[in-house]
């Protein structure tokens, strides 16, 4: 690992703890050359493809995830951590599934069962770009049916 200050190739550990349940590591590290000290992050990588509605396949991609939620939580009361929490329990469903090919709609509809619980303007954003309305009816059938569903729960 370069250091980031100088670009040394020489540092040393100074500190390394598991993180998430430790399928990460958080290392401390020191340039030989400088003392410069800095932090980096070692994550377990996912290495399976999703499958899209059209059948196109592409690599599971983290920030792509954690972006769309983002997105869609925007200006709303939720916090980082619980949208981090959530990657990384629906990261670990996906290792333990074993499957080397997941579907776009499983990841999707964890996501809006997550955000339903959330947030309803989360959710009816997500929805929005999720399933792809094609006009203002579909989008107010989606807000009825989350307004019937949750006067009935």
């Amino acid at each position: 690992m370069k250091c980031p200050k100088c670009r040394e190739i020489e540092t040393r550990v100074i500190d390394s703890r598991s993180i998430e349940d430790g399928f990460s590591i958080r290392r401390r590290r020191e340039c030989v050359k400088c003392g410069y000290r800095f932090t980096t992050y070692e994550k377990l990588e996912l290495d399976i493809m999703i499958v899209k509605k059209d059948g196109r396949r592409e690599p599971y991609n983290r920030k792509k995830l954690l972006t769309g939620i983002r997105k869609a939580c925007h200006k709303r009361p939720i916090a980082e951590e619980t949208i981090k929490n959530f990657i990384h329990e629906l990261e670990l469903d996906l290792i333990q599934r074993g499957e080397r090919e997941v579907p776009a709609s499983y990841i999707g509809e964890k996501v809006m069962a997550a955000l339903k619980s959330w947030d309803k303007v989360a959710y009816i954003r997500f929805a929005s770009v999720y399933r792809d309305f094609k006009d203002l009816d579909e989008f107010l059938d989606s807000i009825r049916e989350l307004d019937y569903n949750e006067s009935q729960g």
